[in-house]
C-alpha cells in the first residue's frame, strides 16, 4: 500500500502557531507567493487541508491554482455539502473536472453524486450555479433532471388541468417529484436560475426530460466525459486495458538496442506531483532508476510512468474522485515496472538505468505484470462450447 503522507515541517508549525496566534499565522500564509500556498495545501493529509486553507485571507487567488483532481479530493476531505465557500472561488473548469471524477460509476452517471455537487453550487450562489449549469453537459444536467422529476408542458386544451401535486415556474412547464419525500429544492434552485437568466436554456432542458431517450443522452454524455478526462491524462478503459497483454515467453527477455528512446512530452497534471511517492527512498527499482537517470532522460520517462499508473486506474476501475485511487494505482505501477525492470537486469547483466534507457516503461510493466501470474482485472465472459469450437476451427483454417 501508499505509504502514509506525513505532515511537513512547515505545516506543522504553521498550523501549531495558528492554535495560539491565528492572526500571525495568517499573515505569515497571506506573505507566501500563491504557488508556494498551493504547496501547503497539497503535500498536507487531506485531514488537515481545511485548518490550512482556513488561514488563507484570499481564497480567491489560490483555489483557482489548485490541480483538479486536488480540489476534487480537497472539498471531499471537508465534505461537499460543507464546501460551498471553495466551490465559490472554483473555475468552471475546476467544478467539471470534480463532477467528471467523482459523480460517475464506471461507464455510468452517479447522479445522486451530481446533485452534491449542485447543491454546493447551490450555497456557493446563484452565479456559480448558472456558471457549474452552462458548463456541465446538457445531457448530463437533463439525466440528473429526469431521474428527480416527471414534466409536462401545458397544451391549449380548454380543459387541461396541472397533474396533482405539480408545479410551475413560468405557468407552461409543471414538475413533479418522482420521489414523494424528495423536496426538490435543489431542482428548484437551479431551474429558477436558468430561467431568470437563461431562458431558452432553461427551455431546452425541460424540452429534454420531456422528449430526449436516456439511453442518447447517457451515451453523449459519456463520449464529452471521455474527451475531457483523456486531455487529464486518463485514457479510455478499452486503451488502458491494454496494459494487461501477456508478453509471450519468447519475448519476455527481450531487451532493445541502445538506440531506442521512448520519452514522451507532459501534459497538465490533475495531482500535485511533489505529493506522489516517486523517490528512491519508496524502495521501488523504478524510482532508484529515475534517480541515476540525467535530469534531460528523467522527465519524459517520469510522465511514461504517471501516464502508466492513470492507466491502471481506469483499467482497474478505480474510484477517479478518491484521494486513495491514484497513489494506489502508482503502487501498482510501481511494484510491476519495478519486477519487470530488476528481472531485464539480471538477464542481461546490465544496471537497471540501462535497462530503464532501452525499455518503454509499459513494456516494464507488461513483463512484470506477465511474471506475476496475476489475473487481469477484467475478464470477457466465456463462450459457450459451440462458439469457441466454431472460433477454434476458424483459426485452424486461416
Amino acid at each position: 500500500m501508499p505509504a502514509a503522507i506525513l505532515l511537513p515541517a512547515d505545516t506543522r508549525r504553521l498550523l501549531a502557531l495558528a492554535s495560539t496566534d491565528r492572526d500571525a499565522a495568517r499573515a505569515q500564509v497571506d506573505a507566501l507567493p500563491v504557488e508556494r500556498q498551493v504547496a501547503l495545501v497539497c503535500e498536507a493529509p487531506m485531514a488537515r487541508r481545511r485548518e490550512l486553507l482556513d488561514l488563507v485571507s484570499n481564497p480567491a487567488l489560490l483555489i483557482p491554482e489548485l490541480p483538479e483532481a486536488e480540489l476534487c479530493y480537497t472539498i471531499k476531505a471537508i465534505g461537499i455539502p460543507d464546501a460551498g465557500w471553495i466551490v465559490e472561488h472554483a473555475t468552471t473548469e475546476q467544478l467539471v473536472a470534480c463532477v467528471d471524477l467523482d459523480a460517475w460509476t464506471d461507464l455510468v452517471p452517479d447522479t445522486a453524486q451530481l446533485g452534491e455537487w449542485i447543491r454546493s453550487a447551490a450555497d456557493a450562489g446563484e452565479e456559480t450555479l448558472q456558471a457549474l449549469a452552462h458548463a456541465l453537459d446538457a445531457e448530463l444536467l437533463s439525466l440528473w433532471l429526469t431521474e428527480r422529476v416527471e414534466v409536462w408542458l401545458k397544451t391549449n386544451d380548454d380543459d387541461w388541468e396541472p397533474p396533482a401535486g405539480s408545479t410551475t415556474i413560468d405557468g407552461q412547464f409543471y414538475q413533479r417529484a418522482r420521489n414523494e419525500q424528495d423536496d426538490l429544492a435543489d431542482v428548484r434552485a437551479l431551474l429558477e436560475v436558468l430561467f431568470r437568466n437563461d431562458y431558452w436554456f432553461y427551455f431546452r432542458l425541460l424540452q429534454a426530460v420531456l422528449w430526449e431517450l436516456q439511453a442518447d443522452s447517457q451515451e453523449w454524455a459519456l463520449r464529452w466525459r471521455t474527451g475531457r478526462l483523456q486531455d487529464l491524462g486518463f485514457p479510455t478503459w478499452d486503451e488502458s486495458m491494454s496494459i494487461y497483454g501477456v508478453v509471450p515467453a519468447r519475448l519476455l527477455d527481450r531487451l532493445p538496442k541502445p538506440e531506442a528512446d521512448f520519452q514522451i512530452g507532459g501534459w497538465p497534471l490533475p495531482v500535485w506531483i511533489p505529493r506522489l511517492p516517486l523517490s528512491p527512498e519508496s524502495g521501488h527499482a523504478i524510482f532508484l532508476a529515475f534517480a541515476e537517470l540525467a535530469d534531460d532522460e528523467r522527465q519524459g520517462r517520469l510522465y511514461a510512468f504517471l501516464a502508466l499508473s492513470n492507466r491502471v486506474a481506469v483499467a482497474d476501475r478505480l474510484a477517479l474522485g478518491d484521494a486513495e485511487s491514484i497513489p494506489a494505482a502508482l503502487e501498482k505501477a510501481a511494484v510491476m515496472t519495478s519486477a519487470g525492470l530488476e528481472h531485464l537486469a539480471r538477464v542481461h547483466g546490465v544496471g537497471i538505468a540501462e535497462v530503464v534507457r532501452r525499455t518503454s516503461i509499459e513494456q516494464l510493466f507488461r513483463v512484470g505484470w506477465t511474471l506475476s501470474g496475476e489475473k487481469p482485472p477484467y475478464t470477457p465472459p466465456e463462450e459457450d462450447d459451440e462458439e469457441a469450437a466454431n472460433a477454434e476451427e476458424a483459426s485452424q483454417a486461416l
